[in-house]
């Protein structure tokens, strides 16, 4: 069954609508459905689809003729190509009238070992198909190939594209759709260990219970993700060691690049080096302090991939105990109690997600531009009397810069109800953000609810919601 991508399927639909010539790029990590998109989009559809492999360019050649031959000649198989250009005359001179569509996936396969077939299919767009009613797909997991050599202005198809797509990960909401009777804690939890990665939501058997299915995904030698993160680094990078090394760091809440660096003992610009690829693979983002996005000082690398972070946080220290079989007793013993933790930084991406996409239609009384998070320090008495500073930070803070407001945030996913003191908490720490914003809303997302005291709040501008609010 196929799920979710509405958006990206009808920008498809009005492409392939639009008769004549024609070009769209589809990019996104690696797991992230773009193939499954492509092929939903195609059925019944008179399409050459090729998915090119590390097998260098002749190799490459020879496999996509075969391709465009089943399509055209199906049985025939004493035909050969020597060039690119044979194969797109070929298809020139057999396609006719017909709409086609041409799909060339993990393009960056083919692309990097000739330096050519960029250029080739850009000559063919401007002269020979300029008439035809072709339609080319072109598709890639290598985001900075795919931005760099297809996209950008130095890339001999700039200008060529109808459109592009940039596939991300599912949301909380599209990401429930693969798991629909199970409860909104489960479906959270879904979430946080899949990061929303359609390959691994795909792999969660919704008939079995979200603890069953994590065990066997997880913490069995054979469970499809127990060796997923070692996977995906060798497919992406030569040599892991470092880069195994960084995202350990992080996921441990190194964020900083020179804490990084002197945790592995590495120096800054070889971290640094790492760190842009891993971002560029859509592993890795730099996350910024929402009210000062331009301080260099206040960034900080966080894994972009929850399972990466499930499973950095969890699996090395069972490896042993998973080897030997006994991973379910490890999982039941050392991570369910501790489950609700790690979920913490998976809930508060969900409520900024819910808060953004209320504020964009006005839900606040204000127009949301762009939802973070912040962190700085304030000032507080010691038991003593005197004043010290500390390390604080807010979970959501909603910028409204049409209307200078600002919404504050504090999520928790415990099984404790919010109470009086961490709605007071936030209200304090809201008078820390830049005086030009006026914070208009207190927003408290609990997983358990709320304590009697807030039966007697009469603050309009304290917004009160549970998990079930944010998945209405």
């Amino acid at each position: 069954m196929f799920i979710g991508r509405e958006r990206e399927l009808a920008s498809l639909k009005e492409f392939y609508d639009k008769d004549g010539i024609g070009m769209t790029v589809i990019y996104g990590r690696r797991r992230i459905g773009k193939s499954t998109l492509i092929a939903e989009f195609i059925k019944d559809k008179k399409t050459i689809f090729y998915t090119a492999t590390k097998v260098g360019k002749n190799r490459n050649l020879e496999l996509f003729s075969k391709q465009v031959l089943d399509l055209f000649m199906p049985g025939v198989e004493d035909v050969s190509f020597n060039t690119i250009e044979a194969v797109f005359d070929f298809i020139d001179k057999n396609m006719g009238n017909d709409k086609l569509i041409l799909v060339i996936d993990e393009l960056p396969y083919w692309a990097e070992k000739d330096d050519a077939l960029l250029s080739v299919l850009q000559k063919y767009i401007d002269t020979v198909w300029k008439n035809k009613n072709l339609k080319i797909i072109l598709c890639g997991s290598a985001l900075s190939f795919m931005e760099k050599k297809v996209l950008s202005e130095k890339s001999p198809l700039f200008g060529r594209r109808d459109s592009q797509i940039k596939l991300e990960v599912f949301d909380y909401l599209d990401a429930a759709k693969f798991v629909p009777n199970y409860s909104n804690e489960d479906k959270a939890i879904c979430y946080g260990i899949t990061g929303g990665v359609a390959k691994y939501l795909s792999m969660i058997d919704s008939r079995k219970s979200i603890d069953e299915n994590i065990v066997r995904l997880f913490f069995k030698k054979d469970g499809y993700l127990y060796d997923e993160t070692r996977n995906m680094l060798m497919q992406e990078f030569s040599d892991i060691t470092i880069v195994n090394n960084i995202v350990e760091q992080i996921a441990s809440g190194n964020n900083t690049l020179n804490t990084i660096a002197a945790k592995i003992g590495e120096k800054e610009p070889t971290v640094l080096y790492s760190l842009d690829k891993l971002i560029s693979v859509g592993l890795v983002e730099k996350k910024k302090c929402i009210t000062e996005e331009k301080n260099k000082k206040k960034t900080q690398y966080v894994l972009k991939d929850y399972m990466f972070k499930f499973w950095y946080e969890f699996i090395p220290k069972a490896t042993s105990v998973i080897e030997i079989g006994q991973g379910e007793i490890y999982y039941q013993k050392a991570v369910k109690p501790i489950l609700h933790s790690f979920m913490g930084t998976v809930f508060e991406d969900m409520c900024r997600y819910y808060t953004l996409k209320n504020g964009i239609i006005g839900e606040y009384g204000c127009f949301i531009t762009s939802v973070g998070t912040w962190w700085g320090v304030e000032n507080i008495k010691d038991k003593q009397g005197n004043m010290r500073t500390q390390s604080v930070d807010i979970d959501v803070v909603a910028l409204s810069e049409v209307d200078k407001k600002a919404l504050v945030g504090e999520c928790k996913f415990k099984n404790e109800k919010i109470d009086k003191s961490i709605y007071e908490t936030l209200v304090s720490r809201g008078k820390l953000l830049p005086a030009k914003y006026k914070v208009s809303k207190y927003i408290l997302f609990s997983l358990a609810g709320y304590t009697d005291w807030f039966e007697s709040l009469s603050d309009e501008e304290v917004v009160l919601l549970t998990l079930d609010s944010i998945y209405k």
